[in-house]
């Protein structure tokens, strides 16, 4: 599929450099029922160009697919519905027809609406059972066309939802029954990775939808978080205080249980069920504080060890049998045989069953998941990935009594069957580089994806990278003289820049030992918190665009992968040069041996540093660079102060097309910018 394919559905009325290339390299995936990796940096308008894709993949479909666009961020949710609104302003015919959709908490219109995760969903679940929540209750089919009729970014919708006129009357009904109720007429759907990569969430999300895996075309925004997203959508923690909460749920759930049954003699083996998985807790809590104990003494206080799936098993199959004991001495009277069946499967799916379906009443304040649906999450996950080498369990000696957490190793052990499964797929971020490392991560076979690597569209001349060889945060050439030498660059850089300055450091530790005593005269610093909330973010960005037009500048200093360095895009030009100070590789730890040793046994000796721990550091600084590089107009210095930059051991992870500039002392990186905002202004939007 090439030419002019997929051009009717651009939301440019030309095609900006390099968006015909992406469409149709991701068509030819499509068409194979593929996942594309798109490697497209900020300026190709790769939003528009993978839409455009999809859109006309789907139109050529002989039977009726959904476009599931998928973003971590809410931000990204609002470019979507906006490129689709340009879409339909250009294009002739019917509108596209979307539904933009975040958690339900997020869209709730209920005073508890603040809560998260099950606690919400437990009193969301029991409002609705008792007839208590009036939006739910609520119809408004006119609001759900109206939905339809023009795509709502999701504020847009929660606020329409509370303001709709229903036959001359204000009906407010639910936004997020609404807009799954609709879902499945539309032709696009924007929502979060949950959606599909966590099972549970899928499984409710699809059925209400009427939707099946295979009737999705996927488009995955900011695929290069991907990975980490699903191994840690898989990360479960274990405790003993956590399984004695379990317990004392499960009994506040059998005593409500056994009041119903005094009048109501139909529960007996509900009850009966319900008073096994009491005791299993209870017995459960019993060896793991044994064991804890005993773990704790072979362990020193900031020290971790790494346990087997197996052990903790054999910890419940104790458990199992100790209540067996019981029941085979009639002391629960009246319990079913099938307690006793020493086969461990029937035992582990029973007790994982009692487990997800209790019900407890929770404190409407409160912001915890109950502990009995995460134990039966623990369980779940050892089920699925104990018998492998793809699941780490790491004891450590945080918390009181110390906690035991479950790490999944292989991403593509989750996402590769759905992929396979669906209609096709485009993974596209800027720093999907390089493609083929990311479909290895995520069990994407050779036969399943395509890859493309895009070149910036931005003159080179105008993000000009400059590296400081006397400096690096490599933790045996730290010191004091080091950290004086990276506080000189960052003066030097700030005193020669004509705006605002961003600096990117490794850690919030490394944050305060730089910036506590830096001082640049006439400069207002903004140093990172991670108490700021989104509202301390947006006053940010207005600080940020207001201080050129008062003659000031401002110092901003944040971390990798915080809010400051991934989450926020500096359109505008609101900054004029970007610091990255250090690589940030992953501090040692048995997780990260354990993940290295199993990529190097998956992937080859060759790809075990680069993909467990040279790539990923790279990709976070890239990800840093590019925040403020967001229009053709726009021009930025990138100043990376850590030479380990210009080694081949990382040299190797950037874009082929960067060049590094390199400058020896903090004289040479302020000679650099003075000479750039010199010569180099910024224009106007292009």
């Amino acid at each position: 599929m090439g030419g002019d394919a997929g051009l009717s559905w651009l939301a440019h009325p030309t095609p900006r450099e390099g968006q015909l290339e992406m469409i149709s390299a991701c068509l030819d995936t499509l068409a194979k029922g593929g996942a594309h990796l798109a490697s497209a940096p900020t300026g190709i308008g790769k939003t528009a160009a993978a839409l455009a894709a999809a859109l006309e993949f789907a139109d050529s479909s002989d039977e009726r697919k959904t476009i599931m666009f998928l973003t971590p961020r809410q931000s990204q949710h609002k470019i979507v519905v906006d490129t689709v609104r340009r879409i339909n302003e250009i294009r002739e015919g019917e509108k596209i027809t979307l539904v933009d959709m975040i958690g339900q908490s997020g869209m709730c219109v209920e005073p508890f609406a603040g809560n998260r995760g099950v606690s919400f969903s437990l009193l969301c679940s029991n409002h609705r059972k008792n007839k208590q929540c009036k939006p739910w209750l609520t119809k408004a089919p006119g609001f759900e066309r109206r939905i339809l009729s023009d795509p709502l970014h999701v504020d847009e919708l929660v606020e329409m939802s509370k303001t709709h006129i229903e036959n001359g009357e204000k009906r407010q009904t639910c936004p997020w029954k609404a807009a799954r109720t609709v879902a499945k007429e539309a032709q696009i759907i924007v929502c979060d990775y949950n959606h599909l990569f966590i099972e549970e969430v899928r499984n409710a999300s699809l059925k209400a939808m009427d939707l099946k895996l295979d009737d999705l075309i996927v488009i995955v925004d900011e695929a290069h978080n991907l990975p980490d997203r699903v191994r840690m959508g898989m990360q479960r923690r274990l405790t003993p205080t956590m399984v004695r909460n379990a317990a004392s749920e499960v009994e506040e759930n059998l005593g409500d249980m056994q009041k119903v049954a005094q009048v109501n003699d139909l529960m007996g083996d509900a009850i009966m069920l319900k008073s096994w998985c009491l005791a299993v807790c209870k017995e459960f809590r019993l060896v793991l504080v044994r064991e804890f104990k005993r773990m704790i003494s072979q362990i020193d206080s900031n020290d971790e060890m790494l346990i087997k799936a197996d052990d903790v098993l054999s910890w419940l199959n104790e458990a199992f049998d100790a209540v067996a004991a019981i029941v085979n001495q009639s002391t629960l009277t009246g319990t079913n045989s099938a307690f006793a069946n020493p086969d461990t499967i029937v035992r582990l799916k029973m007790f994982k069953q009692i487990l997800e379906s209790n019900e407890v009443e929770i404190d409407e304040d409160g912001d915890n998941e109950p502990s009995a649906h995460l134990l039966a999450h623990l369980i779940d996950v050892l089920d699925r990935f104990g018998d492998g080498s793809a699941l780490c369990l790491v004891f450590d000696g945080e918390g009181t009594a110390g906690r035991i957490v479950t790490h999944l190793l292989d991403a593509g052990l989750v996402a590769g069957p759905i992929f396979e499964r669906t209609a096709g797929a485009i993974l596209m971020s800027g720093t999907l580089d390089p493609p083929n490392m990311f479909a290895d991560l995520l069990g994407l076979t050779p036969k399943m994806r395509g890859e493309s690597i895009h070149p910036s569209p931005f003159a080179k001349e105008r993000r000009p990278i400059v590296v400081a060889t006397d400096v690096t945060t490599l933790y045996r050439a730290r010191g004091p003289d080091n950290t004086k030498k990276i506080q000189q660059h960052i003066q030097a850089v700030v005193q020669n820049t004509p705006g605002n300055v961003a600096v990117f450091v490794p850690s919030y530790k490394f944050l305060e030992e730089t910036f506590d005593d830096l001082y640049v005269p006439g400069v207002k610093k903004l140093v990172e918190s991670k108490k700021w909330s989104k509202k301390d973010i947006a006053a940010l960005l207005v600080d940020l665009e207001e201080a050129p037009k008062i003659g000031r500048k401002i110092l901003l200093a944040g971390v990798f992968n915080g809010r400051l360095s991934e989450g926020v895009d500096y359109a505008g030009g609101i900054l004029d040069a970007v610091i990255c100070v250090g690589i940030q590789n992953a501090p040692p730890s048995v997780f990260q041996k354990s993940y290295g040793n199993y990529i190097k046994d998956k992937f080859g000796q060759t790809n075990h540093w680069r993909y467990a721990n040279s790539q990923p550091a790279i990709n976070t600084i890239l990800q840093a660079m590019g925040r403020p590089i967001r229009a053709m107009g726009d021009r930025v210095l990138i100043v990376l102060l850590d030479r380990r930059n210009v080694d081949r051991t990382y040299s190797i992870c950037y874009p082929p097309d960067i060049k590094m500039n390199q400058v020896s002392n903090h004289d040479g990186s302020g000679r650099f910018a003075k000479r750039f905002f010199s010569k180099v202004k910024r224009e106007a939007d292009i």
